[in-house]
């Protein structure tokens, strides 16, 4: 097959999306199949806005010799309206790959309504969907009013090399000292790192150690505004700022904490939960997208409320009080992680529906997908 895929930016950008969609390029590409990358700027919304009237943008996807066009959804405001122009010009099928709604983030109550009429317009364009999550399909079949053609393909957590075996894990979890807390993700405002410190500052500080691991330059302001905070409540012996990391570095970090801490306010899937399980850690969560379908409550981790400091803190001092607990759920959580599909199935299973969109004829009519 020849495909061509749309994404802001680099395709080596460090994000769960960004690794899902560089997984499925590898995969496609090992099998023969030609993958153009078709990278746009990265800029303001509005100014993606416009690039639905560039006629440059129109003739370079116009151009593409490809059987199916690959649309990252973060692309849709570049997309929406331009999408119904390229029909004219081609008749490549085009499938988007949904991580998550922009209009499912928290945002100004005005704002919302827009974003949600111009993510429907999008995705009303688009012939098929390869979803990351059945919470995903649910919210955009939600907004369309309807079901739609596509694939849940989950995220796989096989990236790390972490090799723990049930004793050392048991061993890890029994071991004095104050709870060893990592949160992995870019330090942006939807991860929930403030709600994170806001938890720990209830705990007394001789309990707990936090890392964060992630990228301090996509959200600088909201990173000044996190080191003010654990400055002035004089936690800077406590927290540790790794920034962005190598893989085997991310690997020994998450080896030699307790329990990974999330409490993003919406995740469309959250791929690091799933490594951090690999590691044999409890993943902290929020109820607000799809970690319900990664987590068990109570059992392999914990899922909280957004902004739910309180409970979150409750937890957090419970598994440092009581490490048998703690070594049973790191049990479940590496047991919960060995029953995830790898990467090498989950790209599998994208390209099987992928190879549905190939014809021998130009009339979309001919097209059959089906809903995976």
């Amino acid at each position: 097959m020849r495909l061509g895929l749309v994404i802001y930016g680099s395709l080596d950008t460090r994000s769960g999306g960004y690794l899902y969609d560089r997984k499925l390029v590898d995969y496609l590409r090992r099998q023969g199949d030609h993958v153009e990358i078709v990278s746009l700027p990265w800029r303001s919304y509005p100014r993606h806005l416009g690039d639905n009237f560039s006629k440059a943008l129109l003739d370079r996807l116009s151009r593409l010799q490809v059987d199916i066009l690959l649309q990252d959804e973060l692309n849709h405001p570049s997309l929406f309206r331009l999408n119904r122009r390229l029909r004219s010009r081609t008749s490549s099928p085009i499938i988007s790959i949904v991580h998550h709604l922009r209009c499912s983030e928290q945002h100004p109550a005005w704002l919302k309504p827009f974003y949600r009429a111009v993510e429907r317009a999008y995705l009303h364009s688009v012939d098929g969907f390869i979803f990351n999550s059945r919470t995903t399909r649910t919210v955009v079949e939600q907004l369309l009013g309807r079901e739609t053609a596509g694939v849940v393909a989950w995220p796989a957590g096989n990236r790390l090399d972490v090799r723990l075996s049930p004793e050392e894990i048991i061993r890890r979890a029994h071991r004095p000292g104050p709870l060893q807390i990592i949160f992995v993700g870019n330090v942006i405002p939807r991860k929930g790192l403030h709600t994170l410190l806001a938890a720990l500052a209830r705990l007394p500080t001789e309990s707990w150690r936090l890392t964060v691991v992630g990228s301090l330059t996509v959200a600088p302001a909201y990173v000044r505004q996190i080191r003010r905070r654990i400055a002035g409540q004089g936690l800077e012996s406590q927290v540790d700022f790794s920034g962005s990391v190598p893989d085997e570095t991310l690997a020994a970090q998450l080896q030699a904490a307790h329990v990974l801490a999330l409490p993003s306010s919406y995740e469309g899937f959250g791929i690091v939960y799933l490594e951090g399980m690999g590691a044999g850690l409890p993943a902290i969560a929020t109820t607000a997208g799809a970690a319900g379908e990664i987590i068990t409550h109570a059992e392999t981790g914990f899922l909280i409320g957004p902004g739910d400091t309180a409970t979150l803190a409750n937890y957090l001092h419970e598994m440092h009080q009581n490490r048998e607990r703690l070594a049973a759920m790191s049990l479940a959580a590496q047991h919960r992680y060995a029953a995830q599909p790898t990467w090498e199935q989950t790209t599998q299973r994208i390209r099987e529906y992928l190879c549905q969109f190939q014809t021998t004829t130009a009339s979309p009519a001919t097209w059959r997908p089906k809903k995976v």
